[in-house]
């Protein structure tokens, strides 16, 4: 383990010990789940490595792949001046996250003398007025576009690749296919027979992993390392976190810990949202990262028996300290229905001093001489103190610091506490049914020929029409 680089769980304002027995969970709940927590511990343990859990490996199983991204991102570095991700869900939150939480904040506007590799855009979304802006600001000659779909059918990106391919053809000519990477499945889908036949540098997706778990496999490995990051000390990371958990007791194994503590807010003292809440800007990303893990793995219907259940925590991303003077008011006074969950750093890689002046000012001059890093971290404990005193429960997850090494941490531990609360409330959190649902239906609106759209056409036709009384 390197020195002084490990993340800690600091759970203390969660607990009766210290926001009260009204509001905490007292250890006696959490002894009392042991034998479940046990189970869940188990279940992953047995089913490491396949279908759905196939990120668990991925720190492990990688090296000659690790070694084909880097002479890839080495030749895009050198041949580039950008770099495009076209991608959605978890083919994009990764990256960005990533990306923001390495690489300056400003990454794209600095000299790139000053950058680690080429202008890194991610299309994430079809609004035409974001395709029609990126096109504004890059030339289609000098940029490389990585296209990731495991299914090599998601809408969005298919045809974001349907406009990027036919701009590069009218720019470039025959040579318009070295400006394409796909990243996707070894053998289903469009994208792979695309790759395939147009010859396109490939990279694959493992099958046993899917996409919101899919940020330490080539889909966010590849961006990283296109970008200057060291995606070994990533992938180290994860692995160091991996050893932390092998326990099956819950106060040996955070990971463990933590999924039983949201599995006891959850089932059983109502707790439906969960706020994550970093207090840095460069994980502000990291929180949407995490809203589509929890949101889109935990959020089910049924058991993996086929009882309803309509299980789930939403998840809702603030920012610190700019969400102290949005959302803080709510989570101080509102509903108790809500956890806080703070992301900590100890040491950032910069300081800033503030300067003395207005002196004729108190409440101005007392900030002089300090530095905005003891300003943020004591923005950071007021907050939390106020929540206490609310009593209202918070956790913090500390970073000695941002780097490679503690990021992989952080997202191996996020992922292993998601798959741990999926066994703990018996659910598949490997799929996502009702996404599957909302895209089958707007193909149908546009009109595909497949029969399972023209049958979902039909049931769409029939479905109720509204009234015009209730459009104002």
């Amino acid at each position: 383990m390197r020195t002084n680089t490990q993340i800690t769980l600091d759970i203390n304002n969660l607990m009766a010990d210290v926001v009260g027995s009204r509001y905490g969970i007292s250890t006696a709940q959490i002894e009392a789940y042991q034998n479940e927590a046990k189970a869940a511990y188990e279940n992953i343990l047995s089913r490491r490595g396949t279908s759905g859990l196939g990120w668990t490996e991925l720190p492990y199983n990688q090296d000659e792949i690790v070694e084909e991204i880097e002479k890839t991102a080495e030749y895009i570095r050198e041949e580039f001046d950008n770099f495009v991700v076209l991608g959605i869900g978890g083919s994009d939150f990764g990256p960005i996250a990533v990306n923001l939480a390495i690489n300056h904040l400003n990454y794209n506007v600095i000299p790139m003398v000053k950058r680690n590799g080429p202008r890194f855009y991610v299309e994430d979304n079809i609004d035409p007025e974001r395709m029609s802006a990126l096109l504004d600001v890059i030339d289609v000659k000098k940029t490389c576009f990585n296209i990731i779909t495991k299914s090599g059918a998601t809408a969005e990106t298919m045809s974001q690749y349907l406009i990027i391919s036919t701009a590069l053809k009218e720019a470039l000519g025959d040579n318009w296919t070295k400006h394409i990477v796909a990243t996707t499945d070894h053998e289903k889908g469009n994208l792979i027979r695309l790759a395939l036949e147009q010859s396109f540098k490939l990279f694959y997706i493992p099958e046993t992993v899917g996409g919101r778990f899919s940020e330490l496999c080539p889909v966010g490995l590849l961006p990283a390392a296109v970008c200057g990051i060291d995606i070994r000390a990533l992938l180290e990371g994860a692995k160091a976190m991996d050893k932390r958990i092998k326990s099956p007791i819950v106060w040996e194994n955070p990971a463990l810990l933590e999924a039983l503590i949201q599995y006891i807010l959850m089932e059983d003292m109502g707790i439906n949202v969960h706020v994550m809440m970093p207090y840095a800007d460069s994980l502000k990303y990291m929180a949407d990262w995490f809203c589509q893990l929890w949101a889109e793995s935990l959020g089910k219907n049924v058991t993996r028996k086929g009882m309803a259940v309509n299980v789930g925590q939403t998840p809702v991303k603030a920012l610190g300290v700019t969400d102290q003077h949005s959302q803080l008011q709510l989570y101080t006074e509102g509903p108790y229905d809500k956890v806080i969950t703070f992301l900590h750093v100890e040491n950032f890689r910069t300081t800033v001093k503030i300067p003395e002046g207005c002196e004729e000012y108190p409440n101005i001059a007392f900030l002089g001489g300090k530095s905005l890093n003891e300003l943020i971290n004591a923005e950071y404990h007021g907050t939390q103190y106020a929540l206490l005193r609310s009593g209202r429960m918070s956790q913090t997850i500390h970073l000695p610091a941002i780097n490679e090494y503690t990021l992989g941490q952080l997202i191996y531990f996020f992922e292993m506490v998601t798959a741990y609360v999926g066994e703990l409330l018996d659910i598949n959190a490997y799929d996502q049914p009702g996404v599957e649902e909302s895209k089958i239906a707007a193909y149908a609106v546009l009109g595909n020929t497949d029969e399972k759209y023209q049958a979902k056409q039909q049931e769409m036709a029939a479905a109720p029409k509204g009234f015009k009384k209730f459009v104002l």
